[in-house]
């Protein structure tokens, strides 16, 4: 059985937690973020951390839960979420212009991707797209609905992967 609720989330300086019945805010210095608690679930700040108070009996599932997604909301508004993008493929490139990141993926057409409110996409190179934002869930997907546009195939490669992700390749057939 997990444990996970009954570990304290640390705060660092400059973040304050601010409890309204089952909402909870959080401020911290990339900006602010709010969650929904559920019932039953309380939580508590004393000392520089954040507790989650539960019914062992009732609550223990979403108690693990919503300790891990304030962790993930205090981690955000401090140092902020990223995830890489790479583009493998001859002639596959990026370009990112404000909001909109402009990708040449080997269709018959360029595809216009927009973020959501709230992120912001970085090119530092033709083949490296960077997403940058405080929300962990906005940030994941965007990733992930830029990575469907074409996502790795297993014979070349070829395609758009997450940086830390090993694509396992297949060998050819044989005659």
């Amino acid at each position: 059985m997990s444990r996970v609720a009954n570990n304290p989330v640390t705060l660092p300086k400059g973040v304050d937690v601010k409890i309204d019945g089952s909402n909870v805010s959080v401020k911290g210095g990339k900006g602010a973020m709010e969650m929904a608690l559920a019932d039953g679930i309380e939580i508590k700040v004393e000392d520089g951390q954040a507790s989650i108070v539960y019914d062992f009996d009732t609550k223990r599932a979403i108690a693990g839960t919503t300790r891990a997604l304030l962790n993930n909301i205090v981690i955000g508004v401090t140092e902020g979420w990223e995830k890489k993008l790479v583009l493998n493929g001859v002639g596959y490139r990026a370009k990112a212009t404000g909001k909109t990141v402009n990708l040449t993926v080997g269709l018959s057409h360029n595809v216009d991707y927009e973020l959501a409110e709230g992120l912001s996409v970085e090119t530092p190179t033709q083949t490296e797209i960077v997403i940058k934002g405080i929300d962990k869930q906005a940030v994941g997907q965007a990733a992930a609905e830029i990575r469907a546009f074409r996502p790795p195939e297993p014979y070349k490669g070829k395609g758009i992967r997450y940086a830390d992700e090993h694509v396992r390749r297949k060998e050819a057939k044989k005659k």
